[in-house]
């Protein structure tokens, strides 16, 4: 009886389809980029599956201030598709290479109304649940130096403050020991050679 109900859970275990497992999605977290100049705009996926013949790719766009996200780009079926209506209908071009988990966008000719974020989103069947990721793009005139930039070159100019203290510090010490001994030295010098003339006076 025992061996039958194990053979038929095993033939309900195979009858069963396998559950998909989750996807996870990677992008940068914040661009900077010039007016005028072009961007690449990064995404890939990690999946415990093979990469399937089916992966697809799929970017949004939410200008800055509003409220929706607005389509721009699918990739499925193995073919590229920009959205023909979207602000970047003439500027965008797939540089990905889904062979490789890749999804990556090119935007073109960015201009000031670009700003705002875009999501990109990646299935691999059946590995079809992840949360989508996303990216800001922020396009400026000059591109600022950023505040991490200026707080490092901070921390590292008082880090080599410090160690050209330190260094001063131990060198100094080490100049007043090595004083120390020879003085100690020739006072001892000193006294050896009158205790060897007294006697040299007693014998004679």
């Amino acid at each position: 009886m025992l061996t039958i109900l194990a053979l038929a859970s095993v033939v309900l275990l195979g009858i069963v389809p396998q559950q998909s497992e989750a996807i996870v999605i990677y992008t940068g977290w914040e661009r900077h980029a010039l007016v005028g100049s072009d961007i690449r705009l990064s995404c890939s996926f990690f999946s415990w599956r093979w990469t399937s013949d089916d992966v697809t790719f799929s970017w949004s766009y939410r200008p800055d201030g509003a409220r929706d996200a607005i389509s721009i780009f699918h990739y499925t079926g193995g073919a590229p598709y920009v959205d023909n209506k979207g602000p970047f209908r003439d500027r965008l071009e797939f540089v990905g290479n889904p062979g490789r988990r890749d999804g990556s966008i090119l935007l073109k000719n960015l201009d000031y109304g670009d700003n705002g974020t875009f999501t990109c989103d990646a299935k691999n069947p059946p590995d079809i649940v992840g949360r989508a990721s996303s990216v800001r793009l922020l396009v400026f005139e000059k591109v600022p130096i950023q505040a991490g930039v200026i707080t490092g070159s901070i921390i590292g100019a008082v880090l080599g403050l410090l160690l050209l203290i330190v260094v001063i510090y131990y060198l100094m010490r080490f100049l007043v020991a090595r004083r120390v001994f020879n003085l100690s030295v020739s006072k001892h010098g000193k006294k050896g050679k009158g205790k060897e003339g007294s006697q040299q006076r007693q014998i004679f």
